[in-house]
């Protein structure tokens, strides 16, 4: 199917199903509640097909172009219907099941991501590593035909809900760095696995640490080969920082759209209003090339820097406009109207943190696309 047949026969699909799209979903809705939706909308958009397109056959897809996907992602994020952080986990996790799981293995459980039957996580961070990945230390020793894990994980997004995670662990001596590490396909349900949501300053407990004690995970479970971890984080790590951008980007203009019509007469400046358009269009801009590289078959690399830092500048531009068009509503509105931007205002200052920090990522920028030297 072409974009524009795509685009038009969704946006009809959607028109006509909305009632039922938004059934459980409120601005003032929990983390629980936002999951509970999500898997509504999964669902019902996987059973009418819309979301196996841009997949391949293989895990259950219908084929076609990526662009068909990153357009539904699109639609559903500017009609409010998903948010875009939950939304986009799909986006992260998927492309690269497909790329290095066995084909028997993600052909069963790519559909289960897809459909909304499963939630997924992403094990990386851990305590003291900071944004130097490859220092990791959760270890998996081998024993025969299983692998035994044993280690700490922070910061993992929605690991409390999660059935599975795509987990980086160490499997050869730290000296080796990115040589010893090997990536798994772990069931939450493992004995052994200890999960302790952190509340956010935003009032929701989206990220959690997670405790391997001991865990036993089959040896088919690794994802790609023994020490071939840093090549899955390679591959997982761009879409992070690229096409499932496209979402937030999407959801960004449509929050601002929704800030100039509640805005009272004269509380925003018009050159700041300006200004934060222009960064929100610079990041649909990019983000839509990054589109267009990836339906074109384009490898993924550090340029994906780019696009991380253009959302978490335009993200806390947004919400800084926020907070000088809607004020008082933002700090002490008790409606759900007013507490939902307050959470967003607050959640916007992680921009610069997740997904790697905005530091990070200009120095990649620097050292890997400008040929500035080595980090001193």
């Amino acid at each position: 199917m072409e974009l524009d047949e795509f685009r038009s026969s969704l946006d009809t699909w959607l028109d006509r199903h909305d009632e039922t799209l938004r059934a459980t979903h409120g601005a003032g809705a929990t983390l629980d509640d936002q999951l509970a939706h999500l898997s509504l909308v999964k669902r019902l958009t996987y059973e009418a097909g819309w979301m196996r397109f841009g997949w391949p056959e293989r895990v259950g897809g219908l084929g076609g172009s990526p662009l068909l996907r990153a357009y539904l992602g699109e639609a559903l994020t500017s009609r409010d219907l998903v948010e875009p952080g939950i939304y986009s986990m799909t986006e992260v996790l998927a492309p690269t099941m497909i790329d290095f799981a066995r084909p028997e293995l993600a052909a069963v459980m790519v559909p289960r991501l897809l459909s909304g039957a499963e939630t997924w996580c992403q094990g990386f961070s851990e305590p003291g590593t900071g944004s130097n990945l490859a220092a990791l230390t959760c270890r998996a020793t081998r024993d025969g035909d299983a692998w035994h894990v044993t280690g700490q994980k922070v910061w993992t997004s929605l690991a409390q809900y999660a059935d599975r995670c795509v987990l980086l662990t160490r499997t050869g001596s730290v000296d080796s760095a990115h040589r010893g590490i090997t990536a798994l396909f772990v069931d939450m349900d493992s004995p052994g696995i200890v999960v302790r949501p952190i509340e956010t300053m935003h009032g929701a407990p989206e990220f959690s640490e997670v405790f391997f004690d001991d865990v036993v995970v089959p040896v088919d479970r690794t994802l790609g080969h023994e020490g071939q971890g840093w090549a899955v984080a390679m591959d997982l790590l761009p879409y992070e920082r690229s096409t499932a951008l496209w979402h937030r980007a999407a959801y960004l203009y449509a929050r601002l759209q929704s800030l100039l019509h509640a805005a009272p007469p004269d509380s925003l400046d018009p050159v700041a209003v300006g200004e934060v358009a222009q960064l929100v269009f610079a990041l649909r801009a990019r983000s839509r090339a990054t589109q267009h590289r990836v339906a074109a078959g384009e490898h993924l690399g550090p340029e994906t820097s780019i696009d991380k830092v253009l959302v978490a500048t335009a993200e806390q531009a947004v919400f800084d406009l926020v907070a000088d068009g809607l004020g008082p509503d933002v700090a002490m509105g008790d409606d759900p109207t007013s507490a939902r931007w307050r959470r967003e205002l607050l959640y916007s200052r992680a921009a610069t943190i997740y997904g790697g920090t905005a530091e990070i990522q200009r120095n990649i920028i620097a050292r890997r696309l400008l040929d500035l030297g080595s980090e001193r």
